[in-house]
């Protein structure tokens, strides 16, 4: 009788753990419309590129007063980007005197159901239609 207690305390620690586990990474799996882990790294990655860019976008209106295109902060030295893109992801940047907003379009042909996103002079990305 006591054997059958801890066989059975044994097989509710194991659902336990693997209920855990399947919700854990269920969640983690699906973060921003991406639904593998090599698309979670390309998300990251068009996130870190829009920061890089903000940045740039930053220096650019320290130096000369208003904010810049892409090719204008390449040609300044404000960014060194090589391409204009990532995995699929196209950058468009809009500029003014006072202020910005650089986009990460994705590629909704190859990877539907992904997520645009952008960031302004509020250095905040955020989630785009």
């Amino acid at each position: 009788m006591r054997g059958l207690g801890s066989v059975i305390g044994l097989l509710v620690v194991a659902l336990i753990a693997a209920l855990t586990y399947k919700f854990y990474f269920q969640k983690s799996v699906s973060v921003d419309g991406a639904s593998t882990p090599a698309q979670t790294i390309d998300v990251v990655g068009v996130k870190s590129d829009l920061l890089a860019i903000a940045q740039a976008e930053r220096l650019y209106q320290a130096e000369h007063g208003s904010y810049a295109s892409i090719d204008d902060l390449v040609s300044s030295g404000a960014m060194s980007m090589r391409k204009q893109g990532r995995d699929g992801y196209t950058y468009d940047v809009s500029a003014s005197a006072t202020n910005f907003q650089a986009v990460a379009h994705c590629p909704t042909a190859t990877n539907p159901g992904c997520v645009n996103y952008a960031i302004d002079q509020t250095m905040e990305v955020q989630a785009v239609p």
